[in-house]
C-alpha cells in the first residue's frame, strides 16, 4: 500500500467563475480543469493513493471521469462526496484514506496547471521534516497537529496597502509576506487531528494545521499554479497551455529523427551510486567500465540510435582506456557532439527509470536540469518499479529506457 497520497478537492461550485456549473469540470482549453490536475498526480514517479473529493450531485460523471483519465491506475484513485463547504470536503477526503498513509497533500483542482515538480517539492519537504527544530517549537499543551506542514509559496511582488473603506491606513512591508499555493502536504495523522479540533473553517489547510498548534514551512512555488478563480484567470489557464503546445510543437518540415536507448547494470557495493549524473551517498554504486551511470549511458545511446550513428559500445568502448571511470556526462557530451559533426541536434530527451533504488523522486528536477545541460535541450526523467518482478525487482540492479528526438540543423 502506498505511504503517500493526494487529496484533490474538486467539490466547489464555481460561483465567482460564473458558468453555472462545478469549477472543477469547466474546461481548459478543451479539457476540464479537474482531467488536467488527476492526469499531473497521477505522473508522479512513486506509488500515491489519491482521492477526488467531487460535487455530490456529480458522482457518477465524477467516477466515470476518472475511470477514463486513470487507466490501468484506477485501482489507486478513490471518489468520494464533498461537504458543505470546503472544510467538510477535506475532512471528506482524509477520512477514507488508510491508515497506513504517512504523508498527506490536499491540492485545489482549481489549480489544474500545477506542474508534477511542485508535488515531489511538498512531498520531499514533509517527509524530511519530521522533527520540528528547536526555533520552531510551540508549547507541548497545545499541539495537537504532530509534524511538521509544507506550503508552496512566492514572494507578493506588489505593493500592499491596509485600508479602511477606501482610505488607504499604511503601507504593509512586503518582505515578510507570501502567497501560498497547493498542493500542501502533512503527516496524515496530524492534519486529521488538527481538523478534527478545529473551532472554525480556514482559508487553506496549513492555516487548520496552525491552528492546532502544527508548525507549517514554505517551499518556492510555481507561477503556473495559480488558481483558476474568475474569468480572467480561466483567459490566463487557456493562454498558459497555448503556449506550452507551442513549446512542444516540432516543425516537421525539418528533417526529424527518434532513437531509443536501453541500459542496464547491475548494483556494486564498494563502488560510489551516480545515477543521472547525480551522486546518491548511501546507496550502492552500478558497476561498470566507467561510472555505470544506466541513465545517462541510455540517453547516448538513444541520441546515437536518433542519428543512425551505431551505439555507446562502439563509439566508446571498453576497449579503449579514456573511458575508464568516464562520468556519463563524457559520453551524453560526446554523443551530441557526433551529432552535431552529422548536421543534427537534440530536441528532446524522455528518460524512464526502472528499478527500486535510489529513489529519484525528490531529485528528479536536479538530474532533470544536470541532464539538460548535457544535452542541450529538454529531458524528462520519470520513474517506476516492477513490483518485485526480475532483477529490477529484487534489487539487484538498474534500467534505464531513453528516447530522443533530434533534427537537423
Amino acid at each position: 500500500m502506498a505511504a503517500r497520497a493526494v487529496v484533490v478537492v474538486a467539490a466547489g461550485s464555481g460561483t465567482r467563475l460564473g458558468l453555472g456549473t462545478a469549477k472543477a469540470f469547466v474546461p481548459v482549453a478543451g479539457e476540464r480543469m479537474l482531467v488536467r490536475a488527476l492526469r499531473t498526480v497521477l505522473t508522479l514517479a512513486e506509488p500515491t493513493l489519491v482521492v477526488v473529493v467531487a460535487p455530490a450531485d456529480r458522482m457518477d460523471e465524477c467516477r466515470a471521469l476518472v475511470a477514463d483519465v486513470a487507466g490501468a491506475a484506477s485501482g489507486y484513485v478513490t471518489v468520494v462526496p464533498g461537504g458543505a463547504d470546503r472544510h467538510a470536503s477535506v475532512q471528506a477526503g482524509l477520512a477514507v484514506l488508510p491508515d497506513s498513509v504517512e504523508t498527506v497533500l490536499v491540492h485545489d483542482a482549481a489549480r489544474c496547471l500545477t506542474p508534477a515538480s511542485q508535488f515531489e517539492r511538498v512531498f520531499a519537504a514533509v517527509g524530511s521534516g519530521d522533527a520540528v527544530e528547536s526555533g520552531d517549537a510551540v508549547e507541548s499543551g497545545d499541539a495537537v497537529a504532530g509534524g511538521v506542514g509544507v506550503v508552496p509559496a512566492l514572494p507578493v511582488t506588489d505593493t500592499v496597502k491596509r485600508v479602511a473603506g477606501d482610505v488607504v491606513v499604511e503601507t504593509v512591508d512586503r518582505s515578510a509576506l507570501v502567497g501560498v499555493q497547493t498542493p500542501q502536504g502533512f503527516p496524515l495523522a496530524g492534519l486529521r487531528r488538527a481538523y478534527a479540533v478545529a473551532e472554525r473553517a480556514e482559508t487553506d489547510d496549513a492555516g487548520v494545521f496552525q491552528a492546532a498548534g502544527g508548525v507549517v514551512r514554505t517551499v518556492p512555488g510555481d507561477a503556473d499554479a495559480f488558481k483558476v478563480t474568475t474569468r480572467w484567470d480561466l483567459g490566463r489557464a487557456e493562454a498558459v497551455v497555448a503556449e506550452r503546445a507551442g513549446a512542444r510543437s516540432v516543425d516537421l518540415r525539418v528533417d526529424v529523427r527518434v532513437g531509443l536507448g536501453v541500459d542496464v547494470h547491475a548494483f556494486d557495493p564498494d563502488v560510489p551510486c551516480r545515477v543521472g549524473m547525480l551522486d546518491f551517498p548511501g546507496e550502492p554504486g552500478l558497476s561498470g567500465h566507467s561510472d555505470g551511470d544506466a541513465v545517462a549511458h541510455a540517453v547516448c545511446d538513444a541520441l546515437l540510435s536518433a542519428g543512425g550513428l551505431g551505439d555507446i559500445g562502439g563509439r566508446f568502448g571498453t576497449s579503449d582506456p579514456r573511458f575508464a571511470g568516464a562520468s556519463g556526462d563524457v559520453f551524453v557530451r560526446g554523443a551530441v557532439e557526433l551529432l552535431r559533426d552529422a548536421g543534427l541536434e537534440p530536441v528532446r530527451v524522455t528518460v524512464q527509470v526502472i528499478g527500486n533504488r535510489p529513489r529519484i523522486g525528490a531529485r528528479r528536477d536536479e538530474m532533470q536540469d544536470a541532464l539538460a545541460a548535457a544535452v542541450g535541450a529538454p529531458v524528462a526523467v520519470s520513474g517506476t518499479t516492477t513490483d518485485g518482478l526480475g532483477f529490477t525487482g529484487r534489487g539487484e540492479g538498474l534500467t534505464a529506457i531513453a528516447t530522443a528526438l533530434v533534427r537537423s540543423r
